[in-house]
C-alpha cells in the first residue's frame, strides 16, 4: 500500500512531464528550466537528435522544433520507482509532428518513444536530473530526416 508522501511524489513527478510535454508544445521553452535540472544530461539521439548538457539541448529544442508548424506530445504508461529524494521513470511517449516538404505541402510523420528518466527531489519540487529518449518506431517520415 502507498503511503501519502509516495502518492504526492508520484502526482508530483507525473505533473512534471506533464509540464515538460505543455512546454514542449506550446512553444514556451523557458518553462523548461522548472522541469530540468541545470546540470542534466539530455540524450535526444535515438532519433536523431542532441546528446548534451540542459542549456545546450534547450537551445537545440528551440531551433529545431520551429522546423514543424505542429506537433503533439501525449504520455501514457508512467512507470515510476521512487526512493527517498530521488527516482527513476519510463514514460511513454506518441508525438505526431507534421512536417512542411519541399513542394510545400505538409506530412504528418508519427514516433513513438519511451522518456528514461531520472528525478531529483529539491527545495523547489521535483526536477529531471537525466532523460534519454529510446526509440520505438517512426512512421511516415520524409527521407531527409532519417536518422541512422
Amino acid at each position: 500500500m502507498l503511503g501519502l508522501q509516495e502518492i504526492s511524489d508520484r502526482l508530483e513527478i507525473q505533473q512534471l512531464l506533464v509540464d515538460y510535454a505543455s512546454a514542449i508544445d506550446q512553444k514556451r521553452f523557458d518553462d523548461l528550466d522548472a522541469i530540468f535540472m541545470p546540470d542534466a544530461h539530455i540524450d535526444y539521439s535515438a532519433i536523431g537528435g542532441l546528446a548534451g548538457q540542459y542549456d545546450e539541448v534547450k537551445a537545440w529544442l528551440q531551433a529545431t522544433l520551429a522546423m514543424f508548424p505542429n506537433y503533439q506530445h501525449m504520455l501514457g504508461n508512467m512507470s515510476l520507482k521512487i526512493v527517498g529524494d530521488s527516482a527513476t521513470g519510463r514514460t511513454m511517449c506518441f508525438n505526431p509532428m507534421e512536417m512542411v516538404l519541399p513542394d510545400g505541402s505538409t506530412q504528418v510523420m508519427f514516433v513513438g518513444i519511451w522518456y528514461v528518466d531520472k528525478f531529483v527531489r529539491t527545495p523547489q519540487g521535483w526536477r529531471i536530473s537525466e532523460r534519454v529518449e529510446e526509440k520505438c518506431y517512426m512512421h511516415n517520415m520524409p527521407g531527409m530526416l532519417q536518422p541512422a
